[in-house]
């Protein structure tokens, strides 16, 4: 079991576009979304994964996290998960010495774009890109769980 730190901002701006270094589709939905914990099967790219996370306690949640394949985890989108599939397109951008996660949405939530930042410790301070706009780690309006 792996323990997962990680804080959430909205976007504010298109900058982080040029400053991207990776872009991978994404396709992800839920076999669970009880608050206690989740299941979500994720096509990553040219990858596909099932997760088991546990419940956000701040930033801090327990995750599992498995590699499945392909025609498993489509079956499985199409099968069992409840709620609505999430389409949305992952960019990564290094900004000093971290790397930030930047999902932009599409279909039912074309617009949003939200990023990320995992940390080794819930402490450790960082410099945010000026792309970053209000902290919203911990609100359940952003949870992909919730918006699926």
């Amino acid at each position: 079991m792996a323990k997962e730190i990680e804080r959430k901002f909205l976007v504010c701006n298109d900058s982080y576009r040029d400053m991207a270094t990776i872009r991978i589709p994404i396709l992800q939905g839920y076999i669970s979304r009880r608050p206690e914990g989740t299941v979500r099967v994720r096509i990553f790219g040219d990858k596909a994964y099932i997760t088991v996370k546990g419940k956000n306690r701040g930033c801090i949640r327990s995750e599992w996290e498995y590699e499945i394949p392909i025609a498993d985890a489509q079956a499985m989108l199409a099968e069992v998960t409840e709620g609505s599939i999430l389409e949305k397109e992952r960019l990564v951008v290094p900004y000093q010495g971290h790397q930030w996660e930047i999902d932009v949405f599409h279909g039912r939530f074309e617009g949003l774009v939200t990023a990320e930042i995992e940390l080794p410790d819930e402490y450790e301070t960082f410099e945010t890109p000026s792309f970053i706009g209000e902290e919203v780690t911990g609100d359940p309006r952003y949870f992909n769980s919730n918006l699926s």
